[in-house]
């Protein structure tokens, strides 16, 4: 049994399917496919099941599976700790942050990580929760920054802050000037939505359910920005983060929180369970800690 076999198998376990796992291993798909017939044969059985451009593991590849997972996390934390050298100022640090996070929680910390830290290396990648998942299982990624629920085994889910969803109003809304604005009252306006491709667009849809409030959305956009803007030029109302109506200086709109149950979301960090963090990385994570509990005070 050998290491790259075990690589070849893990990554057609994890993308299902033996092409693009032959790409992402940088391998032609022959010899990737021969070296996982030649690691079956030595255990004796199937490992996994060709269904056609599909590949599913068998009870066997289960087991093997969680091993080998374990094993490679083990050999790649050994090589980084030997290459990585002992200078904790120095070295890569790779976040992933979702679009309705990034703007706005990612460069205050980074901007207090490069002042303690000016010799590192930090790449901010900012994608869609699929996406930043994906970077920290397949190791392109060292930490994630994300929102809540997030179901994943091989990552640690560590909670950092709730946050409240803000109604976003015209400044010369009606909604603006009443004293008490409750989910009731948006039932009746038109609702700008963000996209369900990203989370916080389920999260609004969700709440609104769960209050048995269905307003009646006008517009969709996959930007954070343009519904602000749709807000601002009267188009309809909306919930927004309030990092990122804090950081809105425009006059043309106004913020209110809802009476009653409010509707909030809570931010994660997440990152690999098995894979080895850098002291630079830890560092990275002690700063987002801070910043965070500075946000909940």
């Amino acid at each position: 049994m050998e290491l790259h076999q075990l690589r070849y198998f893990v990554t057609v376990a994890d993308l299902g399917n033996f092409t693009r796992a032959a790409e992402k291993c940088f391998v032609a798909q022959p010899s990737l496919s021969q070296q996982i017939i030649k690691l079956e044969k030595e255990l004796g059985q199937p490992l996994l099941e060709r269904l056609g451009r599909k590949a599913r593991l068998t009870d066997a590849g289960e087991i093997l599976y969680e091993k080998a997972v374990k094993i490679l996390a083990s050999v790649d934390d050994a090589k980084r700790q030997v290459t990585e050298g002992a200078e904790s100022g120095r070295g890569r640090v790779a976040i992933g942050a979702i679009p309705t996070i990034a703007p706005y929680l990612v460069p205050p910390v980074l901007k207090e990580f490069t002042k303690r830290y000016p010799k590192a290396d930090v790449t901010l990648h900012e994608n869609l929760t699929e996406f930043t998942i994906k970077g920290c299982l397949e190791g392109d990624l060292d930490l994630g920054i994300l929102a809540l629920p997030i179901e994943e085994e091989h990552l640690t889910v560590e909670p950092l802050f709730t946050e409240e969803l803000l109604l976003a109003v015209h400044s010369k809304h009606p909604l603006g000037r009443k004293r008490r604005v409750t989910m009731t009252d948006v039932t009746e306006e038109p609702f700008i939505l963000l996209s369900e491709t990203h989370c916080l667009g389920e999260q609004i849809v969700s709440f609104c359910k769960q209050q048995e409030c269905l307003p009646i959305v006008s517009c969709q956009s996959s930007q954070l920005l343009t519904v602000q803007e749709l807000v601002a030029l009267d188009h309809g109302v909306s919930l927004i983060p309030e990092m990122a109506a804090v950081l809105d200086r425009t006059k043309r709109r106004k913020y209110r929180s809802l009476s009653g149950t409010k509707p909030t979301r809570t931010l994660a960090m997440v990152w690999h369970k098995h894979r080895y963090q850098s002291p630079l990385v830890k560092n990275f994570i002690d700063v987002l800690r801070e910043h965070a509990q500075l946000k909940d005070q």
